[in-house]
């Protein structure tokens, strides 16, 4: 179940945060994620596609899925190791957008008679750690890879949104939503004061994504 943000939590202490996370990793990796908003185009008509049509769809979002764990992961890792509560408010906020993001590509890739990414644990724990290092960096480095990692999803989900099929509606309707939202999620994070990453990062991150979206097409 999605927990939405309660500012009660600026009161938790460091291990009742290292508890919450760790049930939040559950819920991502092996749970069934429910979303706080409705799903996009859940109303529009499902379109039969031709076999290999309905394959390759399912598979671009068995990548999409895979990659909101690795979001949720990614915010749970910074919030962890935030300084500032509103810098982990934000985080916070953001993860329970992304938790919309992962339930609905999982309702969908359960229609299009799709299966979830066998390294789901694999993506979430590599993110998580990536989140914290990112945390420990400083909340001005943190936002900074918020905005840069925000902007590649974008990026990616117009890749996504020009290779689905024609008359796939209802998974085009998700990925529009969702580029919504990480252009949002990213736009927040240099609004709040994130520091720009020097040339090398953006590069490597761009390497690191390519090999999990490509791993997770097949996988």
């Amino acid at each position: 179940m999605s927990v939405r943000h309660n500012r009660e939590q600026r009161q938790h202490s460091v291990a009742d945060r290292i508890v919450a996370a760790a049930d939040q990793a559950l819920r991502a990796v092996a749970g069934s994620p429910m979303a706080g908003r409705s799903r996009p185009g859940a109303d529009r008509a499902d379109e039969p596609l031709q076999p290999d049509e309905r394959r390759h769809a399912a598979r671009l979002m068995r990548v999409n899925h895979a990659g909101e764990i690795a979001a949720q992961a990614l915010y749970q890792g910074q919030a962890l190791t935030a300084r500032l509560d509103d810098v982990r408010d934000s985080m916070e906020d953001s993860a329970a957008e992304e938790c919309d993001h992962l339930a609905w590509c999982e309702q969908r890739l359960d229609e299009l008679g799709g299966q979830r990414s066998l390294l789901g644990p694999v993506w979430y724990a590599g993110s998580f750690a990536i989140g914290a290092i990112a945390g420990l960096a400083g909340d001005r480095w943190s936002l900074g890879f918020v905005a840069e990692t925000e902007k590649q999803v974008v990026r990616h989900l117009d890749g996504h949104l020009a290779e689905l099929p024609e008359r796939d509606e209802r998974s085009r309707a998700i990925l529009e939503q969702m580029r919504e939202d990480e252009a949002e999620h990213g736009d927040k994070a240099s609004r709040a004061g994130g520091t720009p990453l020097p040339a090398p990062l953006p590069q490597l991150m761009g390497v690191v994504s390519k090999v999990m979206t490509r791993t997770a097409y097949w996988i």
